[in-house]
């Protein structure tokens, strides 16, 4: 085999496992902007009327900022206030996805 098919197929397999792990980003943010943004905002910041209607805080809040991601999931598993539960309606990856999603908009 020669060096050059050896370089393009290792050249292509690098390029697809890129493609997969931005995938997995992707369908965290685009469930995010499908079932959070509305309350928690694109930025994970809530715009005021519904952070004080609602009782939503941002991604900055220190009580948010310290809750595990496993505060986060079980949060969206089974609602919380006005928050609806999402257990059911989304599966565990699309949870766990979103939750990381989340997460990273406060970094």
């Amino acid at each position: 085999m020669s060096k050059s098919i050896r370089f393009h197929g290792a050249l292509a397999a690098v390029i697809l496992l890129a493609g997969a792990v931005g995938f997995a980003q992707s369908s965290g943010e685009a469930t995010y902007k499908a079932k959070c943004q509305s309350c928690h905002g694109a930025e994970g910041t809530p715009n005021p009327g519904i952070a004080k209607a609602m009782g939503v805080k941002p991604v900055s809040d220190p009580s948010i900022k310290s809750m595990s991601e496993a505060q986060m999931i079980a949060v969206t598993e089974t609602g919380k206030g006005r928050m609806p539960a999402y257990k059911g309606k989304l599966t565990d990856a699309q949870i766990k996805d979103s939750v990381d999603y989340f997460r990273s908009l406060g970094k």
